[in-house]
């Protein structure tokens, strides 16, 4: 590997880890990670098989009361996984979390590692994922038992550089993933912006509001039962501020990295 960046970065880290582990089944967590039971390990690994190659956890952000920055993380985190974890249980997986995700060696040496992606700054777990998972080699483990925990940004500006990075990293997943996320969020926004036009377009308010209410009941509703299983159900009651507050940081984080985009390795 040319590329002197490469060799100070986790991505190298893990790579020696891998090359140097005696059992082909690997289970990760990050640093700043605690299990969520002593099980956590074993819930893990069982989903390894001989047609299981890659297993989706889930790994959420330790809750402090009263912080709103805190609770959107938190919203954020809940709504990703509830999609990536659709998405793989309908045979579409694009993305797996490094605070709670294993694959085997010999899924990693036959998808090159990280090669295709080592100058990008981070993506050791979701491009891995998105590169080498097929909806016949992937499983999730939405046992509570298998979930992680980590420390969460407690300040705007730290949660903002690292979403930045993250939204980087999402642009280099394959095309119809893009396309896919992109619409859902264009889904939320245009909703948005069709009921604010309606009213003042002079549309009857009581029918707007009536649409409005029908949305955010089921979204309640899907939403707040992925929440709950993800054992976050303290913000249920903040679901439609949180999106709309998501909505706009997530339209800022774009604007934003399209002006400055995050440093990547040369």
């Amino acid at each position: 590997v040319n590329n002197e960046s490469f060799w100070g970065n986790k991505k190298y880290a893990l790579t020696l880890g891998i090359k140097k582990a005696v059992n082909d089944h690997l289970v990760f967590i990050d640093a700043d990670c605690v299990p969520n039971s002593n099980e956590w390990l074993s819930s893990m690994a069982m989903h390894l098989s001989e047609q299981k190659s890659i297993v989706l956890g889930y790994g959420g952000y330790q809750k402090i009361k009263n912080s709103l920055i805190n609770a959107l993380i938190r919203f954020e985190t809940g709504i990703t996984a509830i999609q990536y974890f659709s998405y793989a249980m309908r045979g579409n997986p694009y993305m797996g979390v490094g605070r709670n995700l294993a694959y085997t060696a010999t899924q990693f040496y036959s998808s090159s590692g990280f090669m295709s992606h080592m100058k990008i700054m981070g993506g050791d777990d979701d491009l891995f994922v998105n590169e080498a998972a097929t909806k016949t080699n992937t499983a999730v483990s939405l046992d509570e038992k298998s979930f992680t925990v980590s420390q969460p940004k407690t300040s705007w500006s730290t949660w903002w550089k690292q979403k930045k990075r993250h939204i980087n990293t999402a642009s280099h997943y394959k095309s119809k993933h893009k396309l896919l996320l992109g619409l859902f969020y264009f889904s939320q926004i245009g909703f948005l912006v069709s009921a604010i036009l309606a009213l003042l377009f002079g549309m009857n308010w009581i029918l707007v509001l009536s649409v409005v209410l029908l949305r955010y009941l089921f979204f309640w509703i899907v939403v707040g039962k992925g929440l709950f299983r993800f054992r976050e159900s303290d913000i249920i009651i903040l679901l439609p501020f949180l999106e709309i507050l998501l909505i706009g940081t997530q339209l800022a984080l774009y604007v934003s990295n399209m002006v400055h985009r995050p440093k990547q390795w040369n």
